[in-house]
Formats: C-alpha cells, structure tokens, sequence
C-alpha cells in the first residue's frame, strides 16, 4: 500500500553545505537551500497548496547503475500528481531503482534506458491499480506528471510526460545576459500541436479534446495528454463500475488515450552551461522561462530555489490583487484556489566535473516532501 505521507529524506553525505541535511520545514515549505552533488552545487525548495502533497521530487547523486565501475552522475525528478497524491509517491520510490535496473543492463545511461524506466515505471503503478481495483477504485483516476534529469558524462538528459518543465541557463557573453533554453517538450492540449497529435492519433472521435470552460482538456477531463498512471484512460477494463460513474467515459475505448511515452532531449553539455531549472508546473503558471534564468542569475545560490517560488506567490497574490503577507497566512487546500503546489530543483553544473569519467565524492539521496505542518 503506497503510504498517504511521509517526511523529505536524505541519505549518505547531504549535509556539508546548506545547515540541516534533511532539509528544513517552515509553514507549507520544505527547502533544501544548498547541497553538492557529482556534478557541482543544487538548491530544492517545495511549497504544499493541496490538502494533501500532490508533488514530489529526488535528487540522487552518485551510481546511476548497481554495476560496481558502472555510470556516476546526478538524477533529478520532478513528479506533479493529480488525483491525489498516490502516483506520484509511487514514482518517488520506484523510477531511479528502475533506471539503475536498465542502466546496469545497458552498462551505460542512454535515452533508451530512461525511456525503459518510464514505461516499467508505468506498468508496475498499473499492476498495483489493479490489485487494488476492487477495494479502491478510485486510485485508477489517480495519475502523475513525471520529469527527470541525468546528468553523466558530459551529457544532460531530460525526458518528460506532463507539463513540468527543465530549463537550461547559457551564459551569452555578447549579451552579457543568461540565456533561457527550454530541453523539455511538454503535454499539455493547451498546445496546439499537442493537439493535432491527439487527433492524429485517434481520426476518429471528434471528442479527443474539448475546450471547456476555456481550458483545454482530453476527452474533456484531463489537461495532460501524457503522465503516469491515470489507468482509467489507458484501459477500458478501469472506466467502468465500481468506478464512480463522473469518471467513467460514455463508451469503452479500445487504444490508450493518455500514454506514458517520455519525449526526452539529449543535450551535450558546454562551459556556457550554467544552471537547470527543473520545476513543476506551479512555477511556470506565473514565471516565463526567461524571468526564472534571469532570477537564479542576479540572486546567491544558497536558496535560490526558496527565491523562485517566493517570486511566484508574490506574482499569484498580484494576480488576486492581494498582498503576498496575505498569501502566506492561507492555509493549506484553501490556498490551491491562488496556486498549485510548486516544486523546484535548481541544479548548477560545474564545468570542471565534466571532465571526470566519474565522480564518486558525492553520494547523496533526497527527497522532496509534505510539511509537517499546516501552520504557518
């Protein structure tokens, strides 16, 4: 059974910069403001406006595979549930220990690795819907965006399903500025591409998306055309009783209509490489990719990721014309009226460590996770 709630962890040396090497908690935040990993310094902050914690995060640092001389590197996963918190939970605790399964077979990390650990990834949380179909039903309804970075090698893998969403910081000497570059492709029918490919994909139901209430949705009910999880729109055999009949599609479909396929970019690291943003899609409702660079450029490392999300909510509290003190005192299931829950990973690249064949001084395990409580 996938446990409800549960406390950020760490593992191994996380604790030589940055205070506490758990993290720390204050009112409906969780940061870590400044680590090391393999490949240079990181910050990871969490900010909960759910009643219950629907995203989740990981960074690891060290062996990417349980080969003794196999691939070093760093991981970083971002998970946006939906639904509730279940997915996403279980995403936490079984992508990396897949991607090590296929990075020790491979003997190496490749695109195809990744892509491997999404889809096993995907087929044990439908295992687990339907062992708990009977009892439970509604855990079929319950999914997650999944976003993951490795860094190994010289090389900066992104793959994602959802709309979270990792973006580059390139110093443009000409400039004088930090270039924003998107590596991430996302799902989400808002985009217009994403959605002739869902029509593409299904030519014959005039229904695969819907505009309602102005927004987007597949079949009218999701935003997402791609997650983890969300068995009801992946098998025909969950949307029908004992799932509640507001979920349950008018007929049976016979092919997927949300799919855990990862779109993933493979980018050949430079000393122009600064910094990646890997964030939820809580930030970037109210910060453009540009606006996010520009802010972990002009302000200290430590905490930078506290620093995002704080720009965040000063700019949802704007959008409500209220002050951010204001914001800050709603609590927690009220508050997912003004924002969603935020997760951001901000993880700076050192150039140097791009010339080790491996790096094995910093083996570090952390995770994201619900505040411990709702007062602030």
């Amino acid at each position: 059974m996938v446990m409800l709630c549960w406390r950020p962890s760490v593992k191994r040396d996380g604790s030589r910069r940055g205070g506490d090497p758990n993290g720390r908690f204050k009112g409906l935040m969780w940061y870590k403001d400044l680590g090391v990993h393999a490949n240079g310094e990181f910050s990871m902050a969490v900010i909960q406006a759910n009643n219950l914690m629907e995203d989740q995060s990981q960074l690891e640092s060290g062996p990417l595979s349980s080969v003794k001389l196999g691939p070093q590197g760093t991981f970083v996963g971002v998970y946006d549930g939906h639904g509730g918190p279940e997915t996403s939970q279980f995403i936490n605790n079984a992508m990396f220990s897949n991607l090590k399964k296929f990075a020790s077979e491979h003997q190496e990390i490749s695109a195809d690795a990744i892509r491997k650990s999404f889809l096993k990834t995907e087929e044990e949380f439908l295992s687990l819907v339907k062992g708990q179909w009977q009892e439970k039903p509604q855990i079929a309804t319950v999914g997650s965006c999944c976003l993951a970075g490795v860094i190994c090698s010289g090389l900066l893998y992104t793959a994602n399903v959802g709309d979270s969403r990792a973006v580059l910081g390139r110093v443009d000497k000409a400039a004088k500025s930090v270039a924003a570059i998107q590596l991430s492709t996302e799902h989400n029918a808002s985009i217009e591409s994403v959605r002739g490919e869902l029509r593409s994909l299904h030519p014959q139901d005039s229904q695969i998306v819907v505009l309602k209430h102005n927004v987007w949705r597949v079949k009218g009910i999701i935003q997402v055309s791609r997650s983890i999880g969300d068995a009801y729109l992946k098998k025909s055999e969950f949307n029908q009783a004992p799932l509640l009949a507001r979920f349950r599609l008018p007929e049976p479909f016979s092919e997927p209509i949300l799919s855990a396929e990862p779109s993933i970019s493979v980018h050949k690291l430079s000393s122009k490489d600064q910094f990646v943003i890997f964030a939820s899609d809580g930030l970037w409702d109210h910060l453009s990719n540009q606006e996010a660079v520009d802010i972990v450029h002009n302000h200290p490392r430590n905490g930078i990721a506290r620093e995002l999300i704080k720009a965040a909510l000063h700019i949802a509290a704007k959008k409500r014309e209220m002050r951010y003190s204001d914001l800050k005192k709603i609590d927690r299931g009220v508050r997912r009226h003004f924002h969603d829950d935020i997760t951001v990973v901000v993880v700076f690249i050192d150039p140097y460590s791009m010339n080790r064949s491996s790096s094995r001084s910093s083996i570090l395990s952390i995770r994201g996770g619900t505040p411990s409580s709702p007062k602030m």
